[in-house]
């Protein structure tokens, strides 16, 4: 994600060398031909095109990155020169980057007496073609999602993703430092970036220039690794939950349910996150009210409800029905998997 932007929040300037650098030693990669050019060969072009990142041989719907296996090898080989020659430039005419030939297969021994430019970098690996194609894919999704930045404190709380946001000044790198204390872990500062690395997915991480560190009023940039250890810190996180922080008289961005609180949703890079407004006041201990509402959204997520729970008891009780033990659902669950007997 640290890479040149292009429009739409989408990382462009990803070349064949930034590849080899992040997954050379993975994936066993080695040049045959075009080592040199690699540092400006880009995967992702300009004009628009939506060619595939990588996949097997393909010149009908080519893909950028062509992987070649041990059987299309065998057949490259057993082609006259000409038409290995007609092969590399169709590919070249396509629009394919780079050529990744697995198993330890290249029958392109020679390349054709043309520009380096117009043609594709030969790469070698001893990995099985799906091993690159899977591991290129999964690389590739990550690094070039779209993403946003939003501000806020972006933490892990109780084991899931929660942005704490608000207003300036608001007090959300106070509370997120109580929260460190408690034993949360933080992901990233005012500005973590989100990617939708998936179609139900977003993921959010610290930029490599704040990465540990956490701004406080009165007390100046803090670095939480140094003060509380690495496990007071994570890298990233899918994101779960967003919780905004307002003063106790401005109004609310979702509506107050007096049973279940001031719940909604936002739209975060196209999916629908869910999202909890927590008024602010004088001697309110924050930090407690975040903690509770991470673990009420977790019960919500599990299908237990407490407002919905309360309705269900007045219902029963001015029906006259018998009572049923707590926690209980319509469905035969109970969210508390050793409830205290006593209680």
């Amino acid at each position: 994600m640290n890479e040149a932007l292009g429009e739409g929040g989408i990382a462009r300037d990803i070349t064949v060398d930034s590849l080899i650098r992040a997954m050379g030693s993975r994936l066993d990669l080695r040049f045959v031909h075009g080592e040199h050019s690699a540092p400006e060969r880009k995967l992702v072009g300009t004009d628009g095109d939506d060619l595939p990142l990588a996949g097997h041989l393909n010149l009908i719907r080519p893909n950028r990155i062509q992987v070649i296996g041990d059987f299309e090898a065998r057949y490259i080989d057993s082609l006259n020169p000409q038409q290995r020659l007609d092969l590399i430039l169709e590919m070249s005419r396509a629009g394919t980057t780079a050529v990744i030939f697995a198993e330890d297969t290249c029958p392109f021994a020679d390349m054709p007496a043309a520009p380096q430019a117009e043609l594709p970098l030969i790469l070698c690996s001893s990995t099985s073609s799906h091993e690159i194609i899977a591991l290129l894919r999964y690389f590739l999704q990550q690094r070039l999602a779209h993403f946003e930045v939003r501000h806020g404190v972006f933490m892990e709380i109780l084991g899931i993703g929660v942005l704490i946001s608000g207003a300036s000044s608001v007090g959300k790198s106070e509370v997120a430092l109580e929260l460190v204390s408690r034993g949360h872990r933080l992901i990233a500062d005012d500005a973590p970036e989100f990617a939708r690395i998936a179609p139900d997915i977003v993921r959010g991480h610290c930029p490599a220039l704040l990465q540990d560190l956490l701004e406080v009023r009165g007390l100046g940039v803090l670095n939480i690794r140094a003060m509380y250890g690495d496990s007071a810190i994570k890298s990233g996180k899918y994101l779960r939950l967003i919780i905004d922080l307002r003063d106790h008289g401005e109004p609310s961005p979702v509506p107050d349910d007096r049973l279940n609180g001031r719940r909604g949703e936002i739209n975060i890079l196209g999916l629908r996150i869910p999202l909890i407004s927590l008024p602010i006041a004088p001697g309110r201990n924050i930090a407690v009210m975040i903690e509770a509402a991470v673990r009420n959204h977790m019960l919500h997520m599990q299908g237990y409800i407490a407002g919905d729970d309360l309705r269900a008891r007045q219902r029963r009780q001015m029906s006259g029905a018998a009572g049923e033990p707590l926690y209980h659902h319509a469905a035969p669950t109970t969210t508390v998997t050793h409830p205290d007997p006593e209680s």
